[in-house]
């Protein structure tokens, strides 16, 4: 059993954004890069989801929204928050993302969808910077911070590194909320954004 998911995918939501869009008569070139209306994010995240269920039973995959210059609220809900709440419960396909490219533009409408659905998401905020965004607590906060500081945290180091009850219990809900993720090989606990690394 491999202690990491095999070959992350990138997915860019500009290309899957085209694809979707094809059948229209590309008259207006800035179409393709908005991401605006429920239809038009339910298509995108359907075709998201495509990939990730042909990527075996546990997936990790960067979505990358460089190429999206607008997103509304609908397309937010859509392409990221729903996309997080398929996969939360237990069961293959096992799947955890990592959000990257998302400018000033859309973090607003994202950031807001996922608070409202107290989802939370692990994201590039800056070139190989990352961060949480959305709904979490600041032992989650705090916890992930140590994580990512540390890039993976072996499971004989869990009481060295997080002494207190609550930020073991905070690392519990990180893997539960799949923003990180635990090898049920080694239990060792893997920051999401060292695991995508060579994508970016």
């Amino acid at each position: 059993m491999t202690d990491v998911p095999r070959d992350p995918i990138a997915i860019d939501v500009g290309e899957v954004l085209g694809e979707v869009l094809s059948d229209v008569k590309r008259s207006v070139t800035s179409l393709y890069s908005s991401l605006v209306t429920r239809p038009t994010g339910r298509a995108v995240r359907s075709a998201i989801q495509l990939q990730v269920e042909g990527a075996g039973t546990v997936s990790l995959s960067l979505i990358d929204f460089s190429e999206v210059s607008i997103i509304d609220f609908s397309c937010a809900d859509e392409v990221v928050a729903k996309l997080l709440q398929e996969y939360l419960d237990d069961g293959p396909p096992d799947a955890y993302f990592v959000f990257s490219g998302v400018h000033e533009p859309h973090r607003d409408q994202i950031e807001t969808v996922l608070t409202r659905q107290a989802l939370a998401a692990v994201v590039e905020t800056h070139p190989g910077a990352f961060g949480l965004l959305g709904k979490h607590s600041a032992g989650e906060a705090r916890v992930w911070g140590v994580l990512e500081e540390h890039g993976a945290i072996d499971a004989e180091e869990v009481d060295a590194l997080l002494p207190g009850a609550e930020d073991r219990e905070a690392l519990g809900g990180l893997v539960r909320r799949r923003l990180a993720f635990r090898s049920p090989a080694s239990g060792r606990v893997h920051a999401l954004s060292r695991l995508v690394h060579h994508l970016l």
